[in-house]
């Protein structure tokens, strides 16, 4: 009875692990880099700006990876597209960066 008691509790403990939050971006639980499209048209535009943030351990976040942030420093004044590119790694470090396209 024991056994059966151990061997439930490893597969509920490896349930919770591997059971998530839903997200809007594909997430890996080791590694993710992904680049997300948001919204506009996938064209070439004349211009391109991007905006990073960092998270390091989920305790720390810093950063302004804003659109309007993007678009300045990309020289933007008409957005025609926005992506996402994500990296993080064990959940130890992440980088965001939002990237504006356009005129």
């Amino acid at each position: 009875m024991l056994r059966v008691a151990r061997l439930a509790g490893v597969f509920v403990c490896a349930g919770l692990l591997l059971v998530g939050c839903g997200t809007s971006i594909p997430v890996g639980a080791l590694y993710t880099d992904v680049k997300v499209p948001v919204s506009g048209n996938g064209g070439h535009h004349s211009k391109r700006g991007e905006a990073s943030c960092t998270s390091i351990l989920s305790l720390i976040a810093m950063g302004d990876c804003s659109v309007e942030t993007a678009a300045k420093a990309g020289g933007i004044s008409n957005i025609k597209s926005v992506d996402r590119k994500v990296t993080n790694i064990l959940g130890i470090y992440g980088r965001y960066t939002t990237i504006v396209k356009g005129d």
